[in-house]
């Protein structure tokens, strides 16, 4: 599988790149995204929310009047839940709900994810850019050789580029990643990706690391 390289004025190089079939062309499988997108989003969970009950809240240690003679129910406490003020039943309480996956689940996920960009042509890679000093102006630029201004486009660069990183990260839509830490639902999660010709390498050798990035 062959795809061409793009320039950044949006024209084509005349270079192709072969892709790996076993990375970018592989039957995808929806329940393995699934899975990965849904253990992704649990993870972005704090887990932190958390309600008072009735031991909790504060007061009510008098009891508002007594047992009998009054003809109205039975109070031990103001701050029974039944009342206001009062704790609440089976409130939150803080949790962990994040959610492992296994590390072959996670690749098929991602390798899935990475075969439907290509297989619904979603995924553009473009020559190796770098910017002087962050410039977002330059950045609009690419994005309009592309015809891509408006749309949610995912860029993913090889290695750490601050410069082009700073100068994405203001435009709307538009998000900026390192290629080895693109997640299954990172990959998805746009309408273009557009992937920096040494960043294939990096996510080929992704695959082969004994560290990878989870879900």
């Amino acid at each position: 599988m062959t795809l061409d390289i793009y320039k950044i004025d949006g024209t084509v190089s005349g270079e192709k790149l072969e892709l790996a079939e076993d990375i970018f062309g592989v039957e995808p499988n929806d329940h393995a995204i699934y899975l990965s997108v849904k253990a992704y989003m649990a993870n972005q969970r704090q887990g932190t929310s958390k309600a008072k009950e009735r031991g909790e809240v504060h007061g009510g240690g008098k009891k508002p009047w007594k047992q009998k003679g009054r003809g109205g129910a039975r109070a031990g406490t103001s701050r029974s839940p039944l009342w206001v003020g009062g704790g609440t039943i089976f409130g939150p309480r803080p949790r962990d709900y994040r959610q492992d996956l296994t590390k072959k689940l996670r690749r098929l996920a991602r390798k899935s994810a990475l075969s439907y960009k290509v297989k619904d042509e979603q995924l553009i890679i473009v020559e190796d850019f770098n910017f002087e000093k962050p410039q977002t102006k330059q950045f609009v630029g690419i994005l309009d050789a592309f015809k891509l201004p408006g749309k949610k486009v995912l860029l993913l660069t090889n290695g750490n580029q601050d410069s082009v990183y700073r100068s994405g990260r203001n435009i709307s839509k538009v998000k900026v990643l390192e290629a080895e830490k693109a997640s299954t639902y990172d990959i998805l999660n746009n309408q273009v990706l557009l992937i920096q010709k040494s960043a294939i390498e990096t996510i080929s050798n992704s695959f082969k690391n004994k560290k990878e990035v989870e879900n």
